[in-house]
Order: C-alpha cells, then structure tokens, then sequence
C-alpha cells in the first residue's frame, strides 16, 4: 500500500482524483467506466463519501473518503487495501452533495 499528500479545493477535484487513482491503479482507461458515489452518515451528519467504479465484468473497485481524519482509502475488487491518499486541503461536504 502506497501513501500521498495532496490538496484538494472542491468536490469536483476530489471525484476527478478518486477516479484517476483507481484507473491507474487497476490499469483501466480513465472515463470508460461508470463511477458512482454515496454520502456517508454518522448521527444523521455527512462524515464522507463511498467512491464505487462499476468496471469491466462487474468487478467494483471502491474508495472511501472520510473527512474526520481527511483520508482517501482505496479498495481493490477483493476488497483489500492498496492506496491511502492524506488530503491537505479537502472541499466541505454537505448533504446535498452527491
């Protein structure tokens, strides 16, 4: 698992990131693929963002952002951890987004 620091300034920067990043780790075309997202609540209170890419063969490649700790954590399609990214800067999230 690799890590990276990196800011980001809205939620459109963080959609663009999250799918590159899962592309290029599973060698897929960029914006071939169907991403779609899901906001995350805790306590009725937005606390982060499912990133789930609807690849080849019905595999499902996911990452999760969660904004207490500003993290972006990258799954593969067995479910297993290979990317965290720490964000900087991140975009505020509300419940509207998505």
């Amino acid at each position: 698992m690799t890590a990276a620091s990196l800011p980001i300034h809205n939620l459109d920067d963080l959609r663009r990131y999250v799918h590159h990043t899962i592309c290029e780790y599973n060698e897929l075309e960029v914006n071939v693929f169907e991403i779609t997202e899901r906001i995350l609540l805790r306590a009725g209170k937005p606390c982060g963002v499912y990133f789930c890419l609807h690849g080849p063969r019905s595999v499902k490649l996911t990452a999760i952002w969660e904004t207490e700790s500003n993290t972006i954590l990258f799954y593969g399609s067995t479910g297993q951890r290979m990317h965290r990214t720490h964000l900087v800067a991140a975009p505020e999230l509300q419940s509207q987004a998505a």
